[in-house]
């Protein structure tokens, strides 16, 4: 399968599992990977300066109307939604949280498999909310590939908990597995 781009939304323990899985990507990895990690706006968080010691990509916070560029490690910014145009750049929205959440998973992915179809790869990984099961649900409906962690390794099982009962997870792997999967991607 041939992708253009991979979401990736998580919670509770996501810095750790982020970590895993980008850490481990190339800095050859030539697709565009969009953050979703709750965190709250009343508090000043290191999210990007974090990733970027641990991951070969660039990481930056996405921004409006930037346009979304391979090789790129994307987060969604504190306190706003982060949304997908189909023209394939970056809005962003202070409408009222999502399942709890701003930036919502939800959203990202929902606007996500508009903009990419088929060529979306998402990823639910450890949290303690349900934010993404909606959206990993049209994501498959779309055509594209959907993964999530195996909520019995997960530090918080809920998220990809919920996200395997909706019954359109397609992939249900460890964070060793989800690497390797990446990993698979760039072998031509």
């Amino acid at each position: 399968m041939k992708y253009d781009a991979i979401v990736i939304g998580t919670s509770a323990g996501g810095l750790s599992a982020l970590s895993a899985v980008l850490g481990a990507l190339p800095e050859s990895f030539h697709l565009p990977v969009i953050v979703v990690q709750h965190r709250s706006a009343d508090n000043p968080d290191l999210l990007e300066q974090v990733l970027s010691y641990k991951v070969a990509l660039p990481v930056c916070l996405a921004e409006e109307k930037d346009t979304i560029k391979g090789g790129c490690v994307y987060c969604a910014p504190a306190g706003y939604h982060l949304l997908i145009e189909t023209d394939r750049t970056f809005s962003l929205s202070y409408d009222p949280p999502v399942n709890f959440s701003r930036p919502s998973i939800d959203v990202l992915f929902e606007t996500a498999a508009a903009a990419y179809g088929p060529a979306l790869l998402a990823i639910i990984l450890t949290g303690a909310s349900r934010d993404g099961a909606e959206g990993i649900q049209k994501v498959r409906k779309s055509g594209g590939t959907t993964i999530a962690q195996q909520p019995a390794n997960a530090q918080f099982p809920y998220m990809p908990q919920a996200a395997v009962d909706t019954g359109s997870v397609q992939h249900i792997l460890d964070l060793q597995g989800i690497t390797s999967f990446l990993l698979a991607m760039t072998i031509k």
